[in-house]
């Protein structure tokens, strides 16, 4: 995202507003003498307190996904694998990596990123919240727990996270032939059933 992007973005979010509104209080402070000392120590410091204390909206979140370019979700995706690369086995490093590969197929087919575009909401989607999410849920357990000890109908969080990655390489892998197809509803369909799953994912709930 281009610098000017995130600076809008910011100047606009309810962070920048609370930390505006804490600042503007601490400055009239200083106008009614009540503090003197150190008040231009006091206004950024309430500034600070403001704009870190207020946590990011997902709708916000959702604005600076979707701002972002082809070359940064590859960045995105290729810094995500080299990240688990030793924390996770084998298979499930292997199966990331191919959920990213067919994104990548994906990603010169699509215009414009940042296309309100359901098919192209869907990959952004997945390559900065379905996989990086479940991915990032796993890694928080310890991994003698995420490897043996069931959570769910018997499963481990290791099973239910191979599960969840199978899910997106098969829907992937369905969009590439899709999108080579131009076969939109098809498309379409895979996007609906990816929002679906996710959104009641069992490895999110642990």
């Amino acid at each position: 995202m281009k610098f000017s992007d995130r600076f809008w973005l910011y100047l606009y979010s309810n962070r920048n507003i609370a930390g505006s509104l804490l600042a503007l209080g601490g400055l009239s402070l200083y106008f009614l003498n009540i503090i003197d000392s150190f008040w231009y120590l006091i206004v950024p410091g309430l500034y600070l307190v403001g704009a870190l204390g207020f946590p990011t909206t997902k709708k916000e979140r959702l604005q600076l996904q979707s701002q972002i370019t082809a070359k940064e979700i590859r960045k995105e995706l290729n810094n995500l694998t080299f990240k688990i690369r030793r924390k996770v086995s084998k298979p499930i490093l292997q199966r990331v990596k191919s959920i990213k590969e067919s994104i990548f197929v994906i990603l010169p087919f699509i215009s414009d990123i940042n296309s309100s575009d359901p098919n192209v909401f869907v990959i952004r989607r997945t390559a900065l919240e379905y996989l990086p999410k479940t991915l990032e849920n796993y890694l928080k357990l310890p991994p003698a727990y995420a490897k043996f000890h069931p959570v769910r109908d018997g499963k481990t969080a290791e099973k239910i996270l191979e599960e969840q990655l199978e899910i997106l390489d098969r829907e992937m892998k369905e969009m590439v032939i899709d999108i080579s197809k131009n076969d939109v509803q098809a498309m379409l369909a895979h996007g609906r059933f990816l929002e679906e799953k996710f959104n009641e994912s069992e490895l999110l709930s642990i």
